[in-house]
Parts: structure tokens; sequence; C-alpha cells
């Protein structure tokens, strides 16, 4: 995952833009970051295989629904403890944050309507040559998720992988998904947890004295900070993301932590760590991940 320093003025783990000015430099910090850095699951950059071919996103895929796989085990479809599939022919979706299509994909093939948008143009380009391989209907819109252009109550279902953390302005997107929301409508999101294990010793104090950014920063969300993904990205308790969703109208139904195998290991990427990782029981990570409430994933159910 590539390194980067600190946005200027977010210097605390859930900070908000002081102004409209510095919300706009923060969002446009964002945008070229993500069109740099495309969520295409290659942080090593050594991945073979031309942009939008059949080959390019089956890679993808595997990357990302194989670990997936280990922290929410499909029953009989990806994330189908999350995705209502049964409802979705009767219901207009809208993905917020697409990344290169893998949910947009699955949602899309079996939703009456699907509506899906990125801050990126990489981004929209990346699903849109997905949906034309397989022969996809969606309306892909590159979009700032804190400025819908959508009328109040168009859809049905909202959902959001791993983005809204990223925006200059996360309650914004809360208001605005309530706003779009038809009433009675939910929303899955996923952003991420500042859990104990997860956020303040893999991320900042191990990561931290590993590479040294400790003792530079003097600071451990500096050095968290340099370590993710984004330009920015915000880490929530649970009683916050409670909090926070209630004053946008959108209170959560149900609230669960999952973390990434690899979250468990305080060791580098390499040899050991992978040896280690596929000895390790999926059971193991879920019981201290899921289970113990220390993996990076916050992942809430909201309804209108």
């Amino acid at each position: 995952m590539p390194d980067h320093g600190l946005i200027d003025g977010f210097e605390r783990p859930t900070a908000l833009p002081a102004s409209a000015a510095e919300a706009e430099r923060w969002q446009e910090a964002n945008r070229q970051w993500w069109e740099s850095h495309p969520m295409e699951y290659d942080w090593s950059g050594t991945a073979t295989g031309a942009r939008g071919t059949p080959a390019f996103y089956e890679r993808i895929d595997q990357a990302f629904l194989t670990a997936a796989q280990t922290f929410l085990p499909a029953r009989e479809r990806a994330f189908d403890q999350l995705i209502p599939y049964g409802e979705l022919p009767t219901m207009d979706v809208l993905e917020i944050g697409i990344g290169s299509g893998t949910h947009a994909a699955l949602i899309a093939a079996h939703a009456r309507t699907f509506t899906g948008i990125d801050l990126t143009a990489q981004a929209v380009a990346n699903t849109q040559g997905r949906f034309t391989i397989l022969g996809l209907d969606g309306d892909l819109r590159q979009m700032d998720a804190e400025r819908l252009d959508f009328p109040d109550s168009t859809f049905d279902f909202v959902w959001s992988w791993g983005v809204l953390h990223h925006s200059a302005n996360t309650p914004q997107i809360l208001a605005e998904i309530r706003r779009v929301l038809r009433p009675g409508g939910r929303a899955v999101v996923m952003v991420y947890h500042r859990s104990f294990w997860g956020y303040f010793v893999m991320s900042g104090l191990i990561r931290g004295l590993l590479t040294g950014d400790l003792l530079r920063t003097r600071s451990l969300h500096r050095t968290v900070q340099r370590g993710t993904d984004g330009a920015l990205a915000r880490y929530y308790s649970p009683r916050e993301w409670r909090s926070l969703a209630a004053t946008q109208g959108l209170p959560v139904e149900r609230l669960r932590i999952c973390g990434d195998k690899p979250e468990m290991i305080p060791l580098p990427s390499g040899r050991i760590k992978t040896a280690i990782l596929a000895a390790l029981p999926d059971a193991v990570s879920r019981f201290f991940l899921n289970r113990l409430r220390q993996g990076s994933f916050l992942i809430a159910s909201h309804r209108r």
C-alpha cells in the first residue's frame, strides 16, 4: 500500500474540514489520490494483464473475494450476509464508490435498476469495462457523493464499501444517503474501525516502529495516516458511528466488526507471513477480529 504525507488540517481520526475552502481542498486531494491509485487490489504494482481485459477483472475479484471469504464467508453468494439478493429484483440500488466494479457486478446482475457513482473517472471507466464484458446494465457516473445529483426518495437500497470515511465530509454523505433513500429504504456501509489491535497496535505502534514513521511523526494519528489508503481516512468507534448516523437521521439497525485475516499477524508482507496465514484457520482469525471486535472494518446497516 503506498505511503503518503498527512493532508494539511486533518489532525484527528474523525476530523472534519474547518471551512468550505478546506473541504474543497481535501476532496480534490481525494480525487487526485484515487485517480492515481485506482482500487485494483495491486498494492505491489506488479500485477500483469492489461486493464479492462477479462483477466484484469478476474485478478481483482480473486484478490478481493478470496480475502472477503475469510472474514465474511458466503452462504451462497459473495457478501450475502449483507446484500439482500432475494429483494434486489424489486429494488432501485445506488452504490457509492464503485472502484473496479466487483460489488457493482454482484448487485447489478440482480437489481431492478443499478446506479453506481465514483469520485474518479478511472473507477467509472474500469467498472464500465466490466459491465460491457459481462453484458450488465447500469447507470455509471462520475459524481461527488457529498452532492448527489438525484431527486429525493430515488433508491430503495444504498451500498458503500470502504468509501465514506475517505470523503472530505462524511456526515454530509450520510445526509445525502438519507435524502435519496425512499421511506423504509436501507443502506449498508463499511467504514474503518478504530480498534485497539488494528488501529493502535498494528497500524500505529508496530508499523510505525518497523518503518520508522512513529519516530519521524511522533504522532500515532499521523503514522496511521501515512500507511493507509486515500488522501485521508477516518477511523470510527462504534459509538462514534452510531452517534454520527443518528444526527443525520439515519440510525443504525445493526453494527458488526470484521477484519481481514492478515491483520492478525504483526509482520510485514512476505513469505513468512504468507506461510503463517496459510496455517492459521479462518475461524481463529474471525474469532479474534470479528467476535472480539478487533478488526478494521465497521459495517453498519441503516434504515430511513
